[in-house]
């Protein structure tokens, strides 16, 4: 929007505010209201504020910056009360309006200066598949003396809130919940509210349903979106799926492994580049039909998967989720339709203009403008270095089941990490390919590992429940 789209969008609503949004290292939304009587100055002078009060955010740059509206990703917050257009921003030096090596979307931007500027492509084109838990009661505590949770589900016989009686029989057990039909998709009608949401931001959704685990959990899948768009896009996805979820009396979680034992929370991403309108991964002939480029691509993410992972699963709890045995990959490879694959080539997607790879490791607890940007780095260093991925080098393709391989077979696949501080090493081991073009930074990198290790120990230190199973009558 210009700023005088703006204008007619706020006399035609009333509108009496304006929010801005900014995400600071980890993903976590901040931000700040003003009357929109104070656009014009706002936008052209932004907001200042103090950077070092936002986590990871502190920098040899000066702590003072300045918010930078973006007008152009405006909307109608649709769940306040209070009339308000919401919006965007980077984070920029106070001094120069620049956007700051730390700012995350400013990051974003650098990315897609670097592919542009490499030759190689003009555009990238994603589809986020967003999985995600609805519980009716999350319950969490953790304190010196005692520590747990507790999450509930009407949908599952098994799971159900304290006083629920299931009067109606419509909670089921004992299957999966894959595509369950209503009445026993209880939240059927939630998902349609979101994606109404959705798709009023301008974003399209390819497609939704309910998904295997039986205690509520969810896929919303958009079509193809330009990278720039589709990562500010995904941030009020995030945002409207939490508050639609409160608004039902339920609560949203992307936690990648909330329950034991159950299905976890995997945040895919389908990939294709494109130059000049035409995209560059189809090749009639070749391997699925994937270009030379594509296969370098997916070089690239697979030589650098273990350090990507400090991005893309960027949590504890990510680890539990990516496990041998579940459809959650743990090894990096690539194949066809195969869903044990760090990258899987969607079968489905014959023609030269759905061609196209999916990264099926990362989840959602990763800051979608880092963990993109990283996926963009790493394909494009492949690309560059002709990094071609075949079964002598452990990349694959491999179209089978590699858990009924023989341990000796097993022994020549490249692990991912096993846990968030192995990831923050493999990180420390291996970013330079991040480093290209300005648009990562040494000093955002040690701020990640230094932020994410806090977290490493804040769990490490804790004791466990199933601790006092184990030791406490010892």
């Amino acid at each position: 929007m210009t700023i005088k789209q703006i204008k007619k969008l706020i006399e035609e609503k009333e509108l009496k505010s304006i929010d801005l949004k900014y995400s600071d290292l980890m993903g976590n939304w901040y931000h700040i209201s003003f009357p929109v009587r104070r656009l014009d100055y706002v936008a052209k002078n932004g907001i200042p504020f103090d950077g070092s009060s936002i986590p990871g955010m502190k920098s040899v740059e000066a702590g003072d910056m300045v918010l930078i509206p973006d007008l152009s990703t405006a909307i109608i917050d649709p769940f306040t009360e209070f009339p308000t257009l919401r919006m965007l921003s980077y984070i920029c030096d106070a001094d120069t309006r620049i956007g700051v090596k730390k700012d995350p979307r400013s990051l974003a931007k650098r990315a897609q200066n670097f592919l542009e500027a490499s030759g190689i492509a003009d555009e990238s084109q994603w589809i986020p598949e967003f999985e995600f838990y609805l519980f009716n009661e999350a319950e969490i505590y953790n304190g010196n003396f005692a520590a747990g949770y507790k999450f509930t589900s009407a949908e599952n016989k098994i799971d159900l809130p304290f006083g629920y009686k299931d009067i109606d029989g419509t909670a089921v057990a004992n299957r999966k919940g894959y595509h369950i039909d209503v009445p026993f998709d209880k939240y059927a009608h939630v998902r349609e509210e979101m994606v109404e949401l959705i798709e009023n931001i301008e974003c399209p959704i390819r497609y939704h349903h309910h998904e295997v685990g039986l205690s509520g959990q969810q896929e919303i899948e958009t079509e193809l979106v330009e990278f720039q768009l589709i990562t500010d896009k995904m941030m009020y996805i995030k945002d409207i799926i939490h508050n639609t979820a409160l608004k039902n009396n339920l609560t949203a979680t992307f936690m990648p492994k909330p329950l034991y034992d159950e299905p976890g929370n995997g945040m895919h991403f389908h990939i294709q580049l494109l130059k000049n309108g035409e995209n560059i991964f189809f090749k009639k002939g070749n391997y699925a039909d994937l270009s030379d480029e594509a296969l370098y691509f997916i070089g690239g993410i697979l030589k650098h998967g273990r350090s990507l992972t400090a991005f893309t699963n960027p949590s504890t709890n990510s680890f539990k989720r990516l496990l041998p045995g579940f459809e959650a990959p743990v090894n990096l490879f690539f194949g066809l339709a195969n869903r044990s694959a760090a990258i899987r080539i969607p079968k489905y997607a014959t023609s030269k203009e759905k061609k196209r790879i999916e990264f099926r490791t990362g989840d959602g607890t990763c800051n979608y403008y880092l963990a993109m940007s990283a996926l963009i780095m790493a394909g494009l260093d492949g690309i560059k270095n002709k990094i071609m991925p075949t079964p002598e080098n452990g990349y694959g393709p491999f179209d089978d089941n590699v858990f009924k391989w023989s341990d000796e077979q097993q022994e020549k696949l490249h692990s991912i990490p096993t846990s968030l501080e192995e990831a923050l090493q493999a990180l420390e081991e291996d970013h330079d390919y991040l480093l290209a073009g300005g648009v990562f930074n040494k000093e955002l990198i040690d701020s990640w590992i230094v932020e994410k290790m806090k977290e490493v120990v804040a769990v490490r230190n804790r004791p466990h429940p199933f601790e006092m199973n184990l030791y406490y009558n010892l």
